[in-house]
C-alpha cells in the first residue's frame, strides 16, 4: 500500500450502495460504491480511525469477492 496512490476502477461512475457509520459518532466510515452501473459494489472504503476521511480503499476489478488493490487514503476517489 502507498500513500496517495490512484485506484483503478472497473468504471469511471461513483454511486454509493452503501454508506456506514459503524462507530456511532454521525459520520459516514465505511462506503460500498458501484463504478461502471452494474449494481454491484467494486470499490470499499474504510475511514478507520474517526476523522471523517477515507484512510483505505480496496477495489474489486474482477467482483470475486477478493481485493485487486489495496491502496491508502482515498485512491483518487473521495466520497461525495
Amino acid at each position: 500500500m502507498s500513500e496517495n496512490e490512484t485506484v483503478e476502477t472497473r468504471g469511471d461512475e461513483r454511486v454509493e450502495l452503501l454508506v456506514g457509520d459503524t462507530n456511532n459518532d454521525g459520520k459516514p466510515d465505511l462506503w460500498a460504491i458501484d463504478t461502471d452501473g452494474d449494481g454491484k459494489a467494486d470499490l470499499f472504503q474504510f475511514d478507520t480511525n474517526g476523522d471523517g476521511k477515507v484512510d483505505i480503499t480496496m477495489s474489486d476489478l474482477d467482483q470475486d469477492g477478493n481485493p485487486d488493490a489495496v491502496v491508502d487514503g482515498d485512491g483518487g476517489l473521495p466520497p461525495n
